[in-house]
């Protein structure tokens, strides 16, 4: 691991991620075994005229003798202190910064009734947070760094010192940090060209688009009135951040009840520390009546279970099949780079940002605009194929082929 990429990596999160402005505090989650990183990031953070910076530590062996061992009553309400910590700093205008990494395998074997109790309780006593998260109202960026056991999950075949700095060089390479580089610029071109998609989905105003795929997927989408398609960076105040490094999505909301057909997913997914492979989904009037999985069929279950919002999807994201992390052939267990590799949805709540003007509008009016707007969940599964096709149909009438072979043909 090179220590000068590091540091350029840490002020990329702060200056272009986060965009720290002078008087605000920052809160940072991360990994103990991240250490140096999240160092890194509090003193650039602080170079940046940040107010505070509040670390919260996560271990993966304490969290998994946590969910195993702990008394069942813990699992049905968030501490009331760490609540209000995390409450009252979203108030100030936090700006939040997580580091995903861990074992993808952590909490196998942990009860998923345990898991679902408690992520309804979080949904509900951090409600403040998170409906400011999810609609802009902070800035929030979710980046990783390689820890020993998820270098090993990606990386197999090689000892734990060549699988990290395999690891190291990919996660680099995903955000386009170079040694002679200057990532800032190359982000900021990076955003503009994938903005310009973005904006291009926007102005053909679908009324609907049609997927399909030889892994079996047949799903027809209807898309909301006044929805718009995001990529790159949005916007917290007028001061703009990217939510997630890397990131190549386009992405918008479905209309709630306009989803139809089968959805096969193309990539594993790494849900609540356990790995569930083979998803396929069923639609009927933008419900989930049908769930299949060939792995952790129980835990997906007890996801989609968590509310009556988590059973319809929240976001629909385009991801070119010939982008740079599909390119590397590296699944990479972790939501945020398996992601960035191909298209995907998500069931659960839906990105008020999708709909103009939606960061100002209420859940009733979010809801009479047609989106998911009320879940305690937002989970990104991957759907994109080499062969898959989407065609779309605009409000007036014209026919549009949107993917072609795996990529963008608009």
């Amino acid at each position: 691991m090179n220590s000068k990429m590091l540091w350029q990596y840490a002020r990329l999160v702060v200056e272009v991620g986060i965009n720290v402005q002078k008087g605000q505090p920052i809160m940072i989650n991360c990994p103990v075994e991240s250490a140096q990183f999240g160092r890194m990031l509090t003193t650039a953070a602080f170079d940046a005229g940040a107010k505070d910076v509040h670390i919260n530590w996560r271990d993966d062996y304490c969290t998994r003798q946590h969910w195993l061992y702990a008394d069942d009553s813990v699992f049905d309400a968030v501490y009331p202190w760490e609540a209000m910590k995390r409450n009252e700093l979203a108030k100030e205008g936090v700006g939040a910064i997580s580091i995903a990494a861990s074992n993808p395998e952590n909490l196998k074997g942990v009860d998923p009734n345990r898991l679902r109790r408690y992520n309804a309780a979080a949904g509900r006593d951090l409600k403040e947070f998170s409906k400011l998260q999810m609609s802009n109202g902070i800035p929030w960026c979710v980046v990783s760094v390689p820890i020993v056991s998820w270098a090993k999950k990606v990386f197999p075949d090689l000892p734990d010192d060549e699988a990290m700095e395999r690891l190291w060089e990919e996660i680099f390479k995903a955000v386009r940090i170079t040694e002679d580089g200057d990532a800032v610029a190359e982000w900021h071109a990076h955003c503009e060209r994938i903005e310009g998609y973005a904006k291009r989905m926007t102005d053909y105003d679908f009324a609907e688009l049609h997927y399909k795929n030889s892994l079996g997927t047949d799903l027809t989408v209807r898309m909301p009135e006044n929805h718009m398609w995001i990529a790159g960076g949005d916007y917290c105040k007028d001061i703009k951040f990217v939510a997630n490094m890397p990131t190549e999505e386009v992405f918008s909301a479905p209309l709630r009840t306009g989803v139809n057909g089968t959805l096969v997913a193309s990539k594993p997914l790494v849900l609540n520390g356990n790995v569930v492979e083979g998803i396929r989904f069923t639609f009927k009037d933008g419900r989930i009546v049908d769930i299949h999985a060939d792995t952790n069929e129980e835990t997906l279950r007890a996801e989609i279970d968590l509310d009556e919002g988590s059973h319809y999807l929240g976001e629909i994201a385009l991801v070119p099949y010939d982008s740079p992390i599909s390119n590397s052939g590296i699944l990479f267990f972790n939501t945020l780079f398996d992601e960035n590799a191909s298209c995907h949805f998500a069931f659960g709540e839906a990105y008020p940002s999708c709909i103009k003007g939606g960061e100002t509008l209420s859940e009733d009016e979010l809801k009479n605009a047609g989106i998911n707007a009320e879940s305690n969940t937002h989970v990104d599964f991957m759907v994109g194929t080499a062969d898959l096709e989407i065609v779309g149909k605009t409000r007036d009438g014209r026919t549009v082929k949107v993917f072609e072979n795996g990529n963008f043909a608009i």
